[in-house]
């Protein structure tokens, strides 16, 4: 699978370079100048549906040995939805929402997208939904930025007869965003620091016994920083690369785990609006995680 994504992410730079051959390269894409640092004007709208297929037949213990597992693949689709409500582009409001299916015990990585419930094979469902703010505070400096989301579970059980679907938490999430683009508009590097706090009962009650309404994740905080290095050969089109490391801290949950992914991707501006988005993740090590693949693809709409 891996080769064969590797040859469509390929093709796509190749044959998107192509087309992108317009007369409008001098003209600011929305790919260059709406990163995630950048705010909305006051009435645009930005929507992002985003996929993410994580797929894994890896796994690491406390102590980072690598041992293999039966294959198991998590998919999140979530739909991002920002309005620009600042004249001064301040802050925007939004939305986030996320579906979930996940598929255990050995199946094709395909198979989450049937959306099933089996006996512990197939979990799917609503993950949470996310009001949101994104803040640029100061105004000398408009690159920098932060995107505060409070996500609220829609399910009662983080695992049932079926599988796990999701943590079981309440999360406040915090994302602060700086990006940097050089003279001749070619180059661009954007990075990212991203907390999440879990909030909720713990996955074990005090007489040791699981607590089925709890997450494994809870009392816990996550720092995730990653860096991101884009190259323009067009305005209309970039490819990227990318590295990222999550470590989750124990706050009295017994639980914590680190894994770090590096990445590659595109992304190309098909519509003065619309642009498509692809990118690729191998986790290269981790602590108590999977170490699998993560496939990506994002369309998103500004106007």
């Amino acid at each position: 699978m891996k080769k064969v994504i590797t040859f469509i992410l390929i093709a796509f730079i190749y044959s998107a370079a192509v087309l992108a051959q317009e007369p409008s390269e001098d003209e600011f894409s929305n790919i260059q100048k709406y990163t995630p640092s950048k705010l909305l004007e006051k009435g645009k709208w930005d929507i992002k549906w985003f996929n993410n297929l994580y797929t894994q037949t890896r796994s690491t213990d406390e102590n980072s040995k690598v041992f293999d597992v039966p294959r198991s693949s998590f998919f999140n689709t979530s739909l991002e939805i920002f309005a620009g409500t600042s004249k001064s582009k301040v802050f925007n409001l939004g939305l986030i929402l996320e579906l979930r299916s996940n598929t255990f015990d050995n199946p094709s990585a395909f198979s989450v997208f049937s959306f099933q419930n089996q006996m512990q094979t197939a979990r799917s469902g609503l993950g949470h939904i996310a009001p949101s703010i994104k803040l640029a505070p100061f105004k000398a400096l408009p690159n920098l930025s932060m995107q505060s989301s409070f996500f609220i579970p829609l399910f009662d059980r983080e695992s049932n007869e079926n599988g796990f679907l999701a943590q079981k938490s309440f999360i406040w999430q915090n994302r602060f965003f700086y990006d940097y683009t050089f003279p001749n508009q070619k180059f661009q590097l954007f990075s990212e620091l991203s907390t999440r706090l879990f909030l909720g009962e713990k996955s074990t009650l005090s007489d040791g016994s699981f607590n089925e309404r709890g997450g494994f994740a809870n009392n816990s905080i996550e720092l995730a920083p990653g860096i991101f290095f884009s190259y323009f050969p067009t305005s209309k089109l970039t490819a990227l690369i990318f590295a990222q490391h999550a470590h989750l801290l124990d706050l009295g949950n017994d639980f914590s785990q680190n894994f770090t992914a590096l990445g590659l991707g595109t992304k190309y501006q098909v519509s003065q609006a619309i642009n498509l988005e692809f990118l690729y993740s191998n986790f290269v090590r981790g602590t108590a995680s999977g170490i699998g693949q993560s496939f990506n693809f994002g369309l998103r709409a500004i106007f």
